[in-house]
């Protein structure tokens, strides 16, 4: 589909394979025969993974999995007692391991902190300690609304230790989007800080939580880490992390949880609709977690991960729990990608010896924008890893990181799932051979495929993405509401989970994702994806960001509007726009020549630069937007609703 294989895996990558080892382990010869191992024996292999991670259990379990409830609710290490906190910080205690780096983390003003597991272990502990003192017990609910700090880690691992059921939300949600998930899940209490640093300016976060959570009485404690220094008001349910932490000992007993127990609520962002609280257990998202980022993005012990994200997103906990139960080290960075200026990312891979990059590709397409003299500043050698997820890559965008950050040597990971899978579907790994924006295959364990219409298996031609058979970190339901769970995922075809992604196989056998289901446009009876459209406005030199978008048509049923925009050097003229639509025409035929391509000054997109084309959709048809705190530029919105009013006016 793409093309010819720009990156073939040298010594240097095969030799080190954690997923080669695994291999070599269990006698399979190849990628392809693992992935029919994998997905044909589920106990066998998801057994298997738990002893290549080394997971330990109080108790151990009697069965890997018990499907009694069915494919859609299955019960994973039966009678087994853990505490995944032992697995990431406890076993490694009075042992070499103890003495290596957990976190590092860089503030804005470039100010870099080191925390071993020891350090890290001793400080969960006490806030352990701290939380049972203040009333908080197995089963709580407390809250998780701080910037990418340490302290964000500490509370999380804390919160979790005691048994507590941690609920983080995204640093920048505004006071409904708080208050909407603190009450669904009638938390008991909340982590915070006085607020955050962005471009040197600091944002309070305290007077947002106090405003979202006035007539939530089932919040009974806010404890506050001065983080920025600035003064804020205290009320009389709130306390501060410095005075609740003095004398604790940093001693502290794991509460012995079952494997089952439900240790975190993660919502998805609620654009369309209510906000889904996915509902993860201690045997589920930080094994599969830690599965995928050994498999796919081969992290061992001397690796430092760099995934810019929030812990409100699932790539927060998702790099927490994998770097910890893998004993590596992840980095932190708390401030804009792009402060001071554009070469930012890469100064903080120098400094710290970042050996993985976690980066979307719209984040790629704004470094694009500035060239390459930023990464020709800095020292990138210690990097062998790029992982990538969160929305399809386009070409040029996939190349340039590839050329002109890798110097086409490093292989760019490439991840697809989504909260409610604790990560992968589809995953890359660095034994098999990548074309631009492909994925190796699925994520071993992930019995995938590409279905017609009718749930009927396709290959040579885009279908919907779906799993047959249950894996160990899918969510055991969606919060207080098991219907929607069933209506979202189960309800198409039987004992089938539909993701809601469109795919393809090319004729290498290497995966694509063309973008969700219910973003895909379907011109005169023919389909197509939003990011087929996508890649071919970027190749446009003008162009550094688009969006395609379907509305109605009388005619058609849906016509094809893009937004796009320019490259900083670059000024708004009709001829782009009418060259635009000419290439979409050429290249994808004339029925799918768009309707209208507007150029905008921005794109609506999340912190971690996640396009929301649904929001651009719903703008541009005066249709409701749903909840727009997770957007980092609710601003980009109303230059969509002001073009959509001008145009339904004339």
């Amino acid at each position: 589909m793409q093309g010819e294989f720009v990156w073939k895996p040298g010594d240097d990558y095969i030799k080190r394979s954690r997923l080669k080892r695994f291999m070599e382990r269990h006698r399979i010869k190849d990628f392809n025969e693992l992935i029919l191992r994998s997905t044909d024996d589920i106990e066998w292999f998801w057994n298997a993974v738990m002893e290549d991670l080394n997971i330990e259990f109080y108790r151990p379990y009697d069965k890997v999995v018990d499907l009694s409830g069915g494919i859609q609710f299955p019960t994973w290490c039966v009678n087994g007692r853990m505490n995944i906190i032992h697995n990431m910080l406890d076993k490694y205690i009075d042992t070499p391991m103890q003495n290596r780096v957990a976190v590092r983390y860089e503030s804005e003003d470039g100010t870099v902190t080191l925390i071993s597991y020891r350090d890290l272990w001793m400080e969960v502990n006490r806030m352990a300690n701290a939380l049972r003192k203040l009333g908080f017990k197995k089963g709580d609910v407390i809250a998780l609304y701080m910037p990418m700090t340490p302290q964000v880690v500490i509370a999380f691992c804390a919160i979790i230790k005691i048994g507590g059921i941690v609920l983080p939300l995204f640093s920048g949600y505004g006071k409904d989007a708080l208050s909407v998930r603190i009450n669904d899940t009638t938390a008991a209490g909340v982590v915070t800080c006085d607020g955050s640093v962005r471009r040197g300016k600091k944002f309070l976060m305290k007077p947002v939580l106090d405003e979202a959570i006035k007539e939530t009485p089932s919040v009974r404690k806010v404890i506050v880490f001065r983080n920025t220094g600035e003064k804020v008001s205290l009320n009389e349910r709130d306390v501060f992390w410095d005075e609740i932490l003095k004398g604790e000992s940093h001693i502290a007993d794991a509460e012995r949880t079952n494997a089952e127990d439900t240790l975190m609520l993660i919502y998805t962002s609620g654009t369309t609709g209510k906000p889904k609280g996915a509902v993860h257990t201690h045997c589920g998202f930080p094994l599969k977690s830690a599965q995928d980022m050994a498999h796919g993005m081969d992290i061992q012990q001397f690796d430092t991960m760099f995934w810019i994200t929030d812990m409100g997103w699932m790539m927060g906990p998702w790099e927490v729990f994998g770097t910890l139960i893998l004993g590596a080290t992840m980095m932190l960075y708390d401030g804009s990608p792009d402060y001071p200026d554009m070469g930012r990312i890469w100064s903080v891979i120098e400094r710290n010896g970042v050996t993985c990059l976690g980066i979307s590709p719209t984040l790629v397409r704004m470094l694009m924008a500035n060239g390459t003299g930023p990464i020709e500043r800095y020292d990138l050698s210690s990097l062998r890893i790029f992982g990538s997820t969160g929305e399809p890559w386009d070409r040029e965008s996939w190349m340039w990181l590839f050329k002109e950050a890798g110097k086409e040597k490093i292989p760019i990971i490439n991840y697809s799932g989504g909260t409610e899978v604790s990560g992968g579907i589809l995953l890359g790994n660095v034994l098999t051979p990548l074309k631009p924006t492909a994925f190796s295959g699925p994520a071993p364990g992930m019995a995938v495929d590409i279905v017609d219409d009718n749930g009927d298996s396709i290959r040579d031609a885009v279908g919907g993405l779906v799993v047959k058979k249950p894996w160990i970190g899918m969510t055991r339901g969606f919060y207080k509401d098991p219907e929607r769970y069933i209506k979202t995922y189960w309800s198409r075809f039987p004992d089938v989970w539909v993701h809601g992604d469109f795919a393809l196989v090319d004729e290498d056998n290497l995966w694509y994702i063309l973008g969700r289901s219910d973003d895909t446009i379907k011109v005169a009876g023919k389909r197509v994806g939003p990011a087929e459209i996508e890649s071919i406005v970027m190749e446009h030199p003008s162009i550094m960001e688009s969006a395609a978008i379907g509305i109605p048509d009388p005619l058609k049923g849906q016509a094809i509007v893009v937004f796009c925009v320019l490259r900083p050097d670059k000024e708004k003229t009709k001829e782009v726009e009418d060259e635009m639509k000419k290439l979409i025409g050429e290249r994808v035929g004339k029925p799918f020549m768009p309707k209208a391509v507007y150029l905008v000054n921005d794109l609506p997109k999340t912190r971690n630069a996640k396009i929301m084309r649904r929001v651009i959709k719903n703008a541009y048809l005066g249709e409701n937007t749903g909840d727009l705190s997770a957007l980092l530029n609710p601003e980009a919105v109303e230059e969509i609703m002001a073009i959509g009013t001008k145009k339904r006016e004339t």
